[in-house]
């Protein structure tokens, strides 16, 4: 199964819209925080065919109307501060925050553990757990990059956008 994971939006629904095109291998969906305002995230339910899995991040302001669209989107399934998945036969940990990240993968408990927040590409193996952020869409720092997991090799690969 192919996931791809995504991060720190920031409402440049333009990344976003090519971001998403070039989705159609993958087979869920999970978001590291910061979409900003719920309309992002009304995009991405509405692009993306498959389940969604979110969390927020810390600029995430309208959690009432994030929670309402996800509700309504009836494929998106809204964590909150924190996510513990299982999907394709590996269990999954999703925080906003790098440095919480570094923990959940230092636990042992997890195959795969998604942060964002830095806007900064990493991917470390922490024993056999694989840590991974896939950067940022918004385009901040001049990369767009988002991470499609390979849950049958257990492998990430980067892909830059646009």
């Amino acid at each position: 199964m192919l996931i791809a994971v995504l991060s720190d939006i920031h409402d440049n629904i333009w990344k976003l819209e090519e971001a998403l095109k070039g989705l159609e291998q993958a087979e869920e969906l999970i978001f590291c925080g910061d979409f900003c305002a719920p309309f992002t995230l009304k995009q991405i339910a509405d692009s993306f065919l498959g389940p969604v899995h979110v969390i927020f991040g810390n600029n995430d302001g309208d959690k009432l109307l994030l929670s309402r669209v996800a509700t309504k989107a009836g494929n998106v399934t809204l964590h909150g501060e924190f996510a513990e998945l299982e999907l394709g036969g590996r269990k999954i940990a999703v925080t906003h925050y790098p440095a919480i990240a570094v923990g959940l993968a230092a636990s042992e408990r997890y195959d795969l553990v998604c942060c964002g927040h830095s806007h900064r590409v990493a991917e470390e193996r922490v024993r056999d757990t694989l840590l991974i952020n896939p950067g940022e869409v918004m385009g901040r720092f001049g990369r767009s990059t988002y991470v499609l997991y390979d849950t049958d090799t257990g492998q990430a690969t980067l892909r830059e956008i646009g």
